[in-house]
């Protein structure tokens, strides 16, 4: 299974030069520490802050500089501050390139479950509803199962929505895969993963070209 790390490179091997990218809270996060050498991309977070750069080192750690999720973050050259609107406004205009969550569920229709378990404590919605419907490219990172082993791509999402057939790429630990009519397609897989594990943890329908290589990390 991919590490939390290079499920982040693999991830930002997707950003595009120029793109403007807000990060969810979680294993996303880390994809600002793997942005490709020369490559040009604005990070955005919610709480306010348009150039968000790597987490910082004990030297340049500032408590007040905080991402969506509290942790402390760096600021990059000509990067902004500004009010939460604002930062809303960004993201509800359509001025998000990519964006990339974590999730709860996934399901074959691009359906996606990410903020509430029933019966749980929530802590609140935060700008994923936003992102979802305001962002022209949305990518999920989350585990392909679920710490009792049930699968989290399913035929059809079981938990309170945050979007509905938005979603159109998904990273696991095990495989990367597009969803295109009606069913999760598997375009690569994890190295030393099998093609009959993933068929094995995915619930909803599943598509399997004759080919699918192994990810390739730089």
């Amino acid at each position: 299974m991919l590490t939390r790390e290079q499920m982040a490179q693999r991830v930002a091997q997707e950003l595009r030069d120029g793109d403007y990218v807000n990060l969810g809270i979680g294993i996303p996060t880390l994809v600002a520490n793997y942005v490709p050498q020369g490559m040009d991309v604005m990070l955005q977070s919610e709480n306010g802050l348009l150039g968000m750069g790597e987490f910082p080192t004990a030297a340049q750690l500032d408590a007040d500089m905080i991402n969506a999720g509290k942790q402390t973050v760096t600021a990059r050259r000509g990067a902004a501050i500004f009010d939460s609107a604002q930062s809303f406004a960004m993201i509800r205009g359509g001025h998000v390139d990519l964006t990339v969550l974590g999730a709860f569920e996934v399901d074959v229709a691009g359906n996606i479950a990410s903020w509430m378990i029933p019966g749980k404590l929530v802590k609140g919605m935060g700008g994923a509803m936003d992102l979802v419907a305001g962002a022209e490219n949305i990518i999920v990172m989350m585990t392909h199962a679920a710490k009792n082993g049930e699968s989290k791509l399913l035929p059809r999402c079981t938990l309170p929505l945050t979007g509905a057939h938005c979603i159109r790429k998904v990273l696991t630990d095990l495989a990367y895969l597009e969803i295109e009519q009606g069913a999760f397609v598997l375009r690569e897989r994890a190295p030393g993963v099998s093609v009959e594990e993933i068929m094995a943890k995915t619930a909803g329908t599943l598509v399997v070209p004759k080919q699918v290589p192994e990810m390739r990390f730089c």
